[in-house]
C-alpha cells in the first residue's frame, strides 16, 4: 500500500510525509516521477535490517506497479546510453 501525491502536496507537507512509514508515489501532472520508500528503524534494529526491510517494501511497490527489476535495469541502461548520467 502506498500514497499517491503530487509534487506540490509533497513540498507543502514534506516534514509529515518524511515521518510516514508508508511508501509515497510522487506525481507531476498525473505521471509518476518518483517513489519514496521510508526506512523506519525500530529500536534495536540494525541499519542492515532496516535496509532489507526497505528493499522488501520496494519489491512490493514494483509488483503493484507491474514493473520488474529487469525492466528497471533495462530502462536505466537506456537512460545512461542517452547521455543522462553525466
Amino acid at each position: 500500500m502506498s500514497l499517491r501525491i503530487g509534487v506540490r502536496e509533497l513540498r507543502e507537507q514534506l516534514a509529515s510525509y518524511l515521518e510516514s512509514a508508508v511508501p509515497i508515489e510522487v506525481t507531476r501532472h498525473g505521471q509518476t516521477i518518483g517513489i519514496y520508500i521510508p526506512i523506519p528503524k525500530r529500536p534495536g534494529q540494525s541499519e542492515r535490517d532496516a535496509m532489507l526491510e526497505a528493499g522488501r517494501r520496494m519489491q512490493e511497490e514494483l509488483a503493484r506497479l507491474g514493473v520488474s527489476e529487469d525492466d528497471l535495469v533495462s530502462d536505466f541502461k537506456a537512460w545512461r546510453a542517452a547521455g543522462h548520467a553525466e
